[in-house]
């Protein structure tokens, strides 16, 4: 099976780490960048993104134009971050080629959409699919343990996407429910920096679990009004995703909220991250997506004003705590 994996962040380095060590698997990881991949072939190492992960000798590189390179792959992952999604759907879609991608969010300007609807405004008709789950990139290069969902309208792409990357240290569930898997993926990021900063506040574990919890609420009003099935986010791209990003200490969007919380700036946090928190992006795009779909999110309203500097840290949760009793449940 031939694999190419578009994008040399820290993400799309390590599943094309882990892919290229499975039976059967061709992989190769393209960059744009023509230096970036000088470097790794010289170093076996991806020294600017994941530095700790040996690049498998089993594993091509490549720059370069794209057709060539993906006109006869099996399988195209597209690993850029959100913002160059439509460009490469742009740029891919000629070759017909089966594909997904990894990047999470909503994409920022315009109506704010998912990658499916992007998919859709671009390409119009063809397989395509997210890979999505609680993941650190770290982890999966080191080949600890890892569930992930592959979700796709197309049943065979989803059977292709467990095929390329299920293995012994990465289970690969499946899923149908494109948006639901999504929305996961958007909403989650704005939720790990509010908890990072109830505990950098040390709210305690009891507002923790509150936070969480009342977040997951959020994410999942906001994919019901896009679509999505409840039962999603109770899954491994919902609940799953969520928790390790709110409560692992390598999420650079927590780390964020911990920043915050100390009394740093957004700019010096962010640049003392020496990687993108997603979070800090996609805090706009998730509530005006929200607010034009008039789904109440107050948690991601108030990472919003706080991330603009309307609110302090310590007014963002006041915000919160403060507001009027309610029912508990979606």
């Amino acid at each position: 099976m031939k694999i190419a994996v578009l994008g040399a962040g820290a993400w799309g380095t390590a599943l094309a780490v882990h892919a290229s060590r499975l039976p059967g698997r061709s992989v190769t990881l393209w960059a744009r960048d023509a230096a970036q991949v000088a470097q790794m072939r010289a170093q076996r190492s991806n020294t600017r993104y994941l530095p700790e992960a040996p690049l498998p000798a089993a594993l091509q590189l490549a720059d370069g134009p794209l057709a060539p390179l993906c006109a006869d792959q099996d399988l195209l992952v597209i690993a850029t971050p959100m913002a160059a999604l439509r460009a490469m759907l742009t740029e891919l879609a000629p070759l017909g080629r089966p594909l997904a991608w990894l990047c999470k969010g909503f994409e920022a300007g315009g109506a704010g959409l998912l990658g499916h609807e992007i998919h859709h405004a671009v390409v119009g008709t063809g397989a395509f699919g997210v890979l999505s789950g609680p993941s650190f990139a770290q982890e999966v290069a080191a080949g600890q343990p890892t569930a992930l969902v592959a979700a796709s309208a197309d049943a065979a792409l989803r059977e292709a996407l467990v095929q390329a990357f299920h293995g012994p240290t990465l289970r690969v569930y499946s899923s149908d429910d494109v948006p639901g898997v999504e929305v996961g993926g958007a909403v989650k990021n704005l939720l790990a920096i509010a908890t990072g900063l109830c505990d950098g506040l040390s709210l305690g574990l009891n507002a923790r679990a509150a936070l969480v919890t009342r977040g997951l609420a959020e994410m999942t009003r906001l994919g019901l009004a896009l679509g999505a099935r409840a039962e999603t986010f109770m899954g491994l791209s919902g609940l799953g995703d969520l928790v390790l990003t709110a409560t692992g200490d390598l999420s650079r969007n927590r780390k964020v909220g911990l920043l915050l919380a100390s009394g740093m700036r957004l700019d010096e946090a962010v640049a003392s991250l020496g990687h993108v928190a997603e979070g800090v992006y996609s805090a706009r795009t998730v509530v005006q997506r929200a607010r034009a779909l008039r789904v109440e999110m107050p948690i991601a309203e108030s990472v919003l004003a706080l991330l603009d500097g309307q609110l302090q840290p310590q007014q963002a949760l006041a915000a919160l705590m403060g507001r009027g009793p309610a029912a508990d449940g979606v």
